[in-house]
């Protein structure tokens, strides 16, 4: 089994900055990408960033140019560099490993950490 832990959620002014941080451990071989989810109520969670095992990434357009997603595989860490950040930024943001075995693969998410953006 997997567990992520989501941490550096707050509150913030727009235009402001927060980084999130995600930490993995258990059973964390075998992982095929890694990456940041948001959501809020009435919504369904929606891609924010992507990392990949080879290093490729994907941002979500309403972020792109604003937030950086990157990782630590020493510490088995993934990360969410956060920029200008706007109101409609506001959401539980959970991190998210895709682990691949024997051809299929698995989904493991964290707790989630709580943005908060006030105009």
């Amino acid at each position: 089994q997997v567990q992520l832990v989501e941490s550096g959620g707050g509150l913030v002014q727009a235009g402001g900055s927060l980084r999130l941080s995600c930490t993995a451990s258990g059973s964390i071989f075998s992982i095929n990408a890694m990456g940041w989810y948001r959501q809020t109520p009435g919504k369904q969670r929606e891609l924010v960033a992507r990392i990949t095992s080879a290093g490729s990434t994907n941002y979500a357009d309403s972020v792109k140019g604003r937030f950086t997603i990157s990782r630590d595989n020493a510490k088995n860490a993934l990360y969410l560099q956060m920029n200008e950040l706007k109101p409609e930024d506001t959401a539980v943001y959970y991190c998210l490993l895709v682990k691949e075995a024997i051809g299929r693969y698995y989904d493991y998410w964290g707790q989630g950490t709580q943005v908060t953006v006030s105009s």
